[in-house]
């Protein structure tokens, strides 16, 4: 559920962002490819920013039957087997373990293999070597292991985690476990602690959840060897598929007088709980100027329903030139989450918000008692959409979803494989067809569908019939998707739409989509309706709850997404445009398009170029040449950085 307000009326010139944007990405090379762990984007094979180390319980009691006639610690060395061959090529990964060298000792934690690009075949001999012997120091593990993990350089944000296994509570009392994953998980942005109970109650699980909870992550039960090989591979690669944030590091103030004054780009920043952050902005007085902030926290961490993410634009002391809030929606685990607004100027010029000046951006997040208490990343995008020049008459607005209605006929036939992106700055670009993936339970995939003038985005995504584990036939979580624009603004249903589903195992489907772009769908007061005004690469998020954990019996879950972009495709925002011809690729999603949008979130801003190069600016400057033939004037750009 999204709440706005905004003042605004009539109309004002054009954006060309959107067009310039669509051939900045289809200039750009592709990153991603089929499913499977090499085919991942290159910062995923050379370790990024992020990093995983596994903490081992062996302890005396791994030494313990299994209930299949191996012992505990042989189930959990084939786990770890198979997490290590399921993670990317190169991706950070080390090992400690604890109870391993002595029969008694709670100082007994040792570092096995260092914090550094995988080595499938060393990682495994590490683990085939440890021998349960000792006692079981978890408190102490869990601190020695956040200092195993190497701090991201140059600023950057990703995400660090440490993976428990244990069959067993403490038994050493200092420090506690609870009180050293919280504070762990205060003082370090991007941190999550997951564990593991291997065939543990009572008191052992209760810690083992509390250590999670308190530590942005997530308990995973394993009643037995394949589903401890399952869940341990689950909780890895939730670590290795983080979102992959990109942006300027730049702090907010937490009062209006000390905002720090930000030029059209994508930027990085924190907030915690009950946290707000001012940014400053210089406008003009004809522009429309569009701000997306993207909270991230750690995938399936604690929430509440209503916990909140709301940004707000303020001129002065005149307050709210619009707002707007995004939540949860639901208690399964946090997930990533995008609040958008903009200054759209009225066709008279006269109200407070349309003067040029000094604004304000506001970012506020509200959070509930018992709800994930840590630092989470902000990465905020703010751009520029030129007016149109004088003479030119846009198109009329497009309220209506008619052919993309929910009784759409969607593209059938065999689906191709896609590999969805881990955020707005990799998602994977696809066009129309039918497209197959995985995703994990507490996941969020990422993908993009070019729209231009004129044209509506109309799919559904379905959740497969998956074999599901004992006892799960009352347990069940949930299945969703998101439409956002070019510029980054979520897209409601409009009350055509639901898309979210309830999800047993059982095949579940949504649908969603938007109506056709149009320029002059920005003086809607519909938030299906007004966002959809500027031609480009529009973003389709896929989540599956975390509760998915305790009913699916394989690791992922498939997908299938039937993908149509409705219409002919116009030259231009102008009424009566001709229809555009059509470029190489098809309709059909045969795109070599980036999985990458670059630059500035993708809506085609000022700053964006730089990063595409000198083919990329050649066909930019091609089209406002001929922009510029047609409408007889230059449209306004701001000058800034992506």
């Amino acid at each position: 559920m999204r709440a706005r307000k905004h003042r605004r009326t009539a109309r004002v010139g054009t954006v060309i962002g959107g067009a310039l944007f669509a051939l900045v990405a289809g200039a750009l090379p592709a990153l991603a490819g089929p499913p499977g762990a090499p085919d991942r984007p290159a910062e995923a094979q050379t370790g990024g920013v992020g990093g995983l180390v596994m903490v081992l319980d062996s302890s005396g009691s791994m030494g313990d039957d299994d209930g299949t006639g191996r012992t505990r610690m042989d189930s959990a060395r084939t786990a770890v087997g198979t997490v290590v061959d399921a993670l990317p090529d190169g991706y950070p990964t080390g090992l400690r373990v604890y109870g391993a060298d002595h029969p008694h000792g709670c100082a007994d934690t040792r570092l096995v293999r260092p914090v550094r690009k995988l080595d499938r075949a060393a990682m495994k001999r590490a683990v085939a070597a440890v021998r349960p012997r000792g006692d079981t120091p978890i408190g102490l593990s869990l601190r020695k292991a956040a200092e195993d993990l190497p701090e991201p350089a140059d600023g950057a944000i990703g995400t660090r985690t440490v993976l428990l296994i244990s069959d067993g509570e403490d038994n050493c009392g200092t420090p506690r476990p609870c009180e050293v994953a919280e504070q762990l998980a205060k003082e370090g942005v991007g941190l999550r602690i997951d564990t593991v109970g291997f065939q543990v109650e009572g008191a052992a699980r209760k810690q083992l959840e509390c250590i999670a909870n308190a530590g942005n992550g997530r308990y995973y039960d394993a009643p037995d060897a394949r589903t401890l090989a399952r869940q341990l591979q689950r909780a890895a690669q939730l670590s290795a598929d983080g979102y992959r944030l990109r942006g300027e590091r730049v702090a907010g103030a937490a009062t209006a007088g000390g905002a720090p004054v930000l030029v059209p780009g994508q930027y990085l920043d924190t907030i915690g709980p009950g946290g707000k952050r001012y940014y400053a902005v210089d406008l003009d007085a004809v522009s429309t100027a569009d701000f997306s902030v993207t909270a991230v926290p750690q995938p399936g961490a604690a929430v509440d329903t209503f916990d909140a993410l709301s940004t707000t634009i303020e001129y002065d002391e005149h307050g709210s030139c619009g707002t707007d809030t995004a939540r949860f929606l639901q208690k399964e685990g946090a997930v990533p989450l995008t609040s958008a607004v903009a200054r759209i100027r009225s066709a008279e010029g006269t109200r407070t918000c349309d003067r040029a000046g000094r604004y304000r951006l506001v970012v506020e997040r509200e959070s509930k008692k018992g709800s994930d208490a840590a630092r989470w990343p902000l990465e905020l995008v703010y751009g520029i959409e030129a007016p149109l020049a004088s003479g030119v008459t846009p198109a009329s607005s497009q309220t209506e979803y008619g052919p993309g209605g929910k009784e759409a006929a969607l593209p059938a036939g065999a689906p191709r494989d896609v590999r969805g992106g881990t955020g707005f700055n990799d998602a994977r670009t696809i066009g129309e067809g039918v497209w197959r993936d995985r995703v994990l339970p507490s996941q969020t995939l990422w993908y993009k569908v070019p729209a231009g003038w004129g044209q509506q985005v109309r799919y559904d995504v379905e959740f497969a019939n998956e074999p599901t584990v004992d006892g799960a036939t009352a347990t069940y979580s949930y299945g969703t998707t998101q439409l956002y624009t070019p510029a980054r603004h979520p897209v409601t249903g409009g009350g055509e739409f639901y898309p979210r589903t309830m999800y047993s195992g059982r095949p579940a489907a949504v649908a969603m989509g938007g109506v056709p772009v149009a320029w002059t769908n920005r003086y809607e007061t519909r938030t299906d309706v007004q966002p959809v005004h500027a031609a480009g690469s529009f973003y389709i998020s896929v989540t599956l709850g975390a509760q998915a954990a305790e009913i699916a019996e394989n690791p992922q879950i498939g997908l299938v997404l039937r993908v149509s972009v409705l219409g002919d495709a116009r030259t231009g925002p102008e009424h009566g445009a001709p229809a555009a011809k059509a470029e190489n690729g098809d309709k059909k999603g045969d795109s070599t398009a980036s999985a990458d949008s670059g630059g500035a979130g993708g809506a085609g801003w000022t700053g964006i170029a730089a990063a595409a190069g000198a083919a990329v600016m050649a066909a930019l400057v091609a089209v406002f040449v001929y922009v510029r033939s047609r409408r007889g004037a230059a449209a306004r750009t701001t000058r800034g950085s992506a």
